[in-house]
């Protein structure tokens, strides 16, 4: 389509840049060109995509001429270096990374929640519009697209959220770990532990990444964090748990509400029920609920045990349970949708 933008891929061999592909394929993305970058050792790789056989070029400080739109998923080190040099060429970036996430200049984007916070000095295919947009972090994403809702009817003035976070969010080796780990746990064989320093099939532990002198780690608050920013407000109060859970790609998490206002948990289901990104599994008789596997390889954020937090009278407490596709919407699909709201903003060409 002359119309449509030239494609970037960076990091096209990871999960989430295979992702990126199947995300593109399913909504019909469209696109001019697309050009798949990696390291040097991916280089002369070819990936089949629609019918067409793509060569795996070396992401180079040269790659972007001609590049509308670069989606970003390589690691943050990548990003600080790469991102800055596709926008100079004139590229929009959409990064996964967490390097720009909190630089004021950049927005951090869940479509569903703050997409006009792109603003219009974003735009695709426009000469100095170019300029970097955030993806947030997986659990950020997933926690937000039900709760944002909620929030915009009653007001979140406090909330407590406890993950339960899968393989996937530390990479397909992570994920090959585990799969490795569980073979070797039920032969009886010690189990290889390249990725994380202990046992992790069959076994659960505090999230891997670095601890600060309060007692949280970095995934913990950056949930705090992300979710003031893309709500604009520092208002609401917010603590995090993350815990790594030997699950394949879905993240859940539990979350404890604390709202201004009143709101029981008949009107949050409906809510909720209404909710763009959101599917409802709450059935109660049945004690059917959302689990991983549920919303592994959708897009949609999986909700259930909808209920009144019983140690607070007041009808201000609500308690749930989600799970989203931590590769999917914690990350391909999302900065997809932002890809989306760019396009429906600006034609190119």
């Amino acid at each position: 389509m002359p119309s449509s933008p030239n494609i970037a891929i960076v990091g096209v061999t990871g999960a989430v840049g295979q992702e990126f592909l199947r995300v593109i394929d399913q909504r019909d993305f469209p696109y001019a060109n697309l050009k798949l970058l990696a390291s040097m050792r991916s280089a002369g790789k070819t990936v089949e995509f629609r019918g067409q056989t793509f060569t795996i070029e070396e992401l180079t400080e040269t790659s972007f001429a001609d590049v509308d739109l670069a989606l970003f998923s390589a690691g943050t080190s990548i990003s600080k270096k790469f991102a800055p040099i596709a926008v100079e060429a004139g590229a929009v970036v959409v990064d996964n990374s967490s390097a720009f996430r909190m630089t004021d200049s950049v927005p951090l984007i869940v479509p569903e929640v703050n997409a006009d916070a792109i603003g219009n000095d974003i735009q695709l295919g426009v000469a100095g519009k170019a300029g970097i947009v955030a993806n947030p972090n997986c659990s950020t994403i997933i926690m937000l697209v039900p709760v944002t809702p909620l929030h915009r009817a009653a007001g979140v003035k406090r909330m407590v959220v406890s993950t339960y976070q899968a393989a996937s969010g530390a990479g397909a080796a992570a994920m090959a770990e585990l799969e490795q780990q569980t073979r070797e746990v039920l032969n009886d064989e010690p189990p290889t532990c390249n990725i994380f320093p202990m046992q992790y099939a069959f076994n659960l532990f505090s999230h891997n990444s670095d601890i600060g002198s309060e007692g949280y780690n970095t995934e913990e608050l950056k949930m705090v964090h992300e979710t003031h920013k893309i709500w604009g407000t520092t208002s609401p109060r917010i603590t995090a748990t993350c815990v790594r859970v030997p699950v394949m790609r879905a993240h859940a998490e539990s979350i404890n509400l604390e709202f201004d206002s009143l709101l029981n948990e008949d009107a949050a289901r409906d809510i909720l029920s209404a909710a763009p990104g959101v599917t409802v599994i709450d059935d109660r008789p049945s004690n059917r609920f959302p689990t991983p596997l549920d919303a592994s390889h959708e897009d949609d954020i999986f909700v259930g045990r909808i209920r009144n937090d019983i140690s607070r009278p007041d009808g201000k407490g609500l308690d749930l349970f989600v799970c989203g596709d931590q590769i999917r919407k914690g990350a391909a699909l999302n900065a997809v949708q932002i890809a989306e709201v760019l396009v429906q903003r600006v034609p190119v060409g």
